[in-house]
């Protein structure tokens, strides 16, 4: 048996020996896809595992990310900070190893993966930001942006929607550095995949735009090797189609739905290393095979030393680029110096909040030459162009605004592999109540804590006419309840400046709800907003407390002059970020709800959830728990009593009088 056949075979193993010990896990598409991941791994692929976050590295995703067993065995077998007692951790408490990848490029995981499909869309994502680096920074004789997306899907990922909506959109941009590896194993969970799906996958792909290659058999390493060979190349981002057998060398569960979700069995596990001539003890690894891979990875590391040596001298020959190259990298916040420039404070008197946001990007794009975006084809009314900084397509890879096409899902994942790969500043934008169809990926990005700003526009029963389909009610709830998501919706033009400063220097994703709307200017709002709640008057014994968000600020502002003129003392907090105030230390949450003040009152034009926790028992929250109606704004809020007058009553309700 060869060396290379050996190193598969105790590929396979690691992996079910991985799934044994937790006794948890997905042994079968590791089984079946060790061919494939040695064909890149240990054959095509430029990576360095002494360097891992090498710039010009290729970079893989897993998007079938239940067969992680594979990932981790790879990488140990590579060298990468991935031991073998890290192996033994699998699905494990606090382990390197958990059951699904986890984002840590350090030890050569690209993205977190498991939800089906996300993987190929963040691919995409990583594959158009090397485009938009690459025809920032290559000079004639100077490709130091010159690498390679590979994304490794199964049946399921082709099944789900997203990976049509990226592959689509990828094949119109001629991503020709990119290629899908297809595990075409035939099973799913249910039993043989034809239950639910019988498409010409690869027809299908070739309606997209894609170069499609049949590899005859993916159990065949060589076979896969030359597949990916006849990638290179070719214009057209590539799908590589690799039929193989889930559960490889199992005698019981070779090609059967049993092998998906569930452990050998130490028996069967015993058998299957009798058949390979493998050590029949677990986690093991010949001291030839270690030497074997150490050898290819030695020689694979040639591969960066020749880049460092390349852009060395590109920096001499270019030092403003080079220097530029070294700006656009440093994923340290500025945010002082944001706030600091008064520039970015000074807007229109009146504007709804998208047109002032629309403002701010472009007085930041100014700043951040490397932030990029775009909308799924609603740019016009999210007011996301970024004005004389071209349209990014396959003829013009250095434009910066990005056409998503009605694609929700897939612009939310495409945005994180953006900005997973480095490099660039990414926004995406639609309307609030469209989040529906992208929610998973915001999820990603709030799991992988990747600061993608999303740019939501037409933010409450503001929209009007457009009716109850296109009014988002509980999706600030929605929105607010994720771990890690900052939201924020401000009130005019200063705390939307503050929103893009927050958004921009932050090490999480940004939600920003905005409004289509025209909102006053109001005294007293500016980098407080910061801070996600502050006062925006000065009562100093107030009787009572009114909060709210973004348009329904006005309503409270409006309503504490009045309430004065009938002896109630109303302090008024704007607080544009719950997510924010709450991060303050508990010294400031009490300077701006005091805690002696037990009437408090709350508005939103949403549901009134989130608000329950800051009024407390004794407060009431104004809100919509309800869908809304087709109707001109206007006449909406006052029918559903999201005005200053409702304020004025319920408040006065409260205090009894």
């Amino acid at each position: 048996m060869t060396i290379e056949q050996q190193t598969i075979n105790t590929i396979r193993m690691l992996a079910a020996d991985m799934v044994q010990k937790a006794n948890s896990g997905h042994p079968g598409a590791p089984m079946g896809m060790a061919p494939l991941a040695y064909a890149l791994w240990l054959g095509k692929l430029k990576h360095d595992a002494n360097n891992p976050l090498w710039n010009n590295r290729d970079r893989v995703v897993l998007s079938n990310g239940h067969a992680s067993a594979l990932l981790y065995s790879m990488l140990h077998l590579c060298k990468y900070d991935v031991t073998m007692d890290d192996l033994k951790q699998f699905r494990q408490w606090g382990s390197k190893t958990p059951g699904h990848p986890d984002y840590n490029p350090r030890i050569g995981i690209e993205s977190t993966t498991g939800p089906l499909g996300q993987g190929i869309a963040n691919a995409v994502g990583m594959a158009i930001a090397e485009t938009m680096l690459a025809a920032k920074f290559n000079r004639t004789g100077f490709n130091v942006v010159d690498h390679r997306t590979y994304a490794i899907c199964g049946d399921g990922c082709m099944m789900e929607g997203i990976s049509s909506e990226a592959c689509s959109l990828a094949g119109t941009l001629k991503l020709s550095k990119l290629t899908v590896l297809y595990d075409d194993n035939g099973i799913s969970i249910e039993g043989e995949t034809d239950l639910a799906f019988r498409e010409n996958v690869g027809a299908r792909f070739e309606a997209y735009g894609w170069q499609v290659v049949r590899v005859e058999d993916g159990n065949d390493y060589a076979q896969v090797v030359e597949g990916i060979a006849k990638t290179f190349g070719d214009e057209r981002p590539s799908l590589v189609i690799c039929p193989t057998v889930i559960g490889y060398g199992s005698v019981a569960k070779q090609g059967k739905a049993s092998a998906h979700g569930e452990p050998l069995g130490a028996d069967e596990i015993a058998l299957v290393k009798k058949a390979f001539g493998l050590s029949d003890k677990l986690f093991q690894v010949s001291q030839e095979i270690y030497q074997h891979t150490a050898d290819i990875m030695k020689d694979k590391s040639k591969d960066h030393e020749a880049w460092q040596t390349l852009f060395s001298s590109y920096a001499q020959q270019y030092p403003e680029l080079a220097e530029e190259w070294q700006q656009w990298h440093d994923t340290d916040a500025h945010k002082d110096a944001l706030i600091g420039d008064e520039k970015l404070w000074q807007h229109e008197a009146s504007a709804a909040t998208r047109a002032t946001s629309g403002a701010m990007i472009n007085r930041l794009a100014a700043i951040f030459p490397n932030l990029v975006g775009g909308s799924a084809d609603l740019a016009p009314s999210n007011k996301t162009i970024i004005k004389d900084a071209g349209h990014y397509s396959a003829e013009n890879c250095a434009g910066r605004n990005l056409h998503f096409g009605v694609r929700e899902h897939a612009m939310g994942a495409i945005c994180n592999g953006i900005a997973e790969h480095g490099g660039l500043k990414v926004y995406c934008s639609t309307f609030l109540v469209f989040i529906d169809y992208m929610r998973a990926a915001i999820r990603m990005s709030s799991i992988i804590k990747m600061p993608v700003v999303y740019v939501f526009t037409h933010d409450s029963i503001g929209v009007g006419e457009d009716g109850e389909t296109h009014q988002p009610i509980e999706h600030l709830a929605g929105l607010r309840a994720m771990p890690g998501l900052q939201v924020i919706r401000p009130a005019d033009g200063r705390e939307t400046t503050a929103a893009w400063i927050a958004a921009t220097t932050a090490s999480r994703p940004t939600c920003l709800a905005l409004t289509r709307q025209n909102l006053p200017e109001l005294d007293g709002t500016g980098a407080k907003a910061l801070k996600g709640g502050y006062t925006l008057n000065h009562a100093e014994n107030p009787d009572i407390i009114l909060m709210a968000s973004g348009s329904e600020v006005q309503c409270i502002v409006d309503a504490a002059e009045k309430l004065s003129e009938v002896g109630i003392q109303a302090k008024v907090v704007s607080m544009p970020s719950m997510e924010l105030f709450l991060e303050q230390p508990k010294e400031y949450q009490d300077t701006v709800l005091n805690p002696n003040v037990r009437k408090r009152l709350a508005i939103e034009a949403g549901a009134t959830m989130p608000w329950r926790r800051f009024v407390g028992l004794d407060g009431t929250v104004i809100g919509l728990d309800h869908f809304g109606a087709s109707a001109p704004a206007k006449i909406l809020f006052e029918e559903y009593g999201i005005t200053a007058d409702n304020v004025i009553k319920e408040a006065r309700k409260l205090m009894g009088r």
